[in-house]
């Protein structure tokens, strides 16, 4: 089977899912399940830690059967995200982060300076760092080149649901890439993230199309089903594009009327 390999772990699922926005609990259990996602992220700056009587996220979800992966979400700073990767170590007792250094509020674009400074520290700390970016590839160069597991463009901003307005940047990431790209927010509906996965993506990540939809499940269930197809397709090669029409039947030997 076509497994997704990070840090030399191996999952079936090419799809990531987010735990924010859903309506319920019991939305995001049964969406996550619908999706058959093995990593699912966890806002750690989010969950209150003050009142241990209070369910959080991580009581919720079934930590033996999800890999859980903690971003810094919040984190306005690289000394921001490096606190809560400690923190989140401390919490949750693995090593795995999602860098996100975000100090713009109007259109969450992540710091691309921010970011390689804590990427570059967490690394020389022992973690392992997936950082989530801007669509540069010189960015996704200079993470790569630090030790990151993987670098995660994303489509378009944060919850916006315009798709993927970078294609032709995450083509040159994916060229240029010796790590897993994982094309993570902005993605509104299932064939946008069978588009970057044709394209060569490795993964994707989802969190509010999902959690947003009418019917969280089915939609899950739906873009399981699109990164399915988009990363069978890029594996079977597509046709070349051609300026002209091809006809499909033969052009020899036709019988005459």
């Amino acid at each position: 089977m076509d497994k997704l390999t990070i840090a030399g772990k191996k999952f079936n699922s090419r799809l990531i899912t987010g735990t924010g926005k859903h309506r319920s609990s019991e939305d995001l259990l049964k969406s996550i399940e619908a999706s058959e996602t093995e990593m699912i992220t966890v806002a750690i700056r989010r969950i209150n830690f003050d009142d241990p009587k209070e369910k959080n996220l991580l009581d919720v979800i079934d930590w033996k059967k999800y890999n859980i992966l903690p971003n810094t979400a919040g984190s306005k700073t690289a000394e921001e995200a490096i606190y809560t990767a400690m923190l989140a170590k401390e919490v949750t007792g693995s090593n795995w982060i999602k860098v996100e250094v975000i100090p713009d509020t109007k259109y969450l674009l992540p710091d691309p300076i921010g970011t390689l400074e804590a990427s570059k520290k967490l690394v020389k700390e022992g973690f392992i760092v997936l950082p989530y970016i801007s669509p540069d590839p010189v960015l996704a160069k200079r993470l790569e080149d630090v030790g990151c597991a993987t670098v995660m463009p994303l489509g378009s901003p944060i919850g916006s649901g315009k798709g993927v307005l970078a294609l032709e940047e995450i083509r040159i990431i994916i060229e240029q890439s010796n790590i897993p790209v994982v094309v993570d927010a902005g993605l509104g509906v299932p064939s946008e993230a069978s588009l970057v996965m044709e394209n060569g993506a490795d993964a994707v990540l989802v969190n509010t199309a999902i959690a947003g939809a009418n019917n969280p499940k089915q939609m899950a269930e739906a873009f399981n089903l699109g990164v399915k197809a988009g990363r069978k397709a890029f594996l079977s090669g597509r046709i070349p594009i051609s300026n002209h029409a091809n006809p499909s039947s033969p052009t020899e030997n036709i019988i005459d009327s």
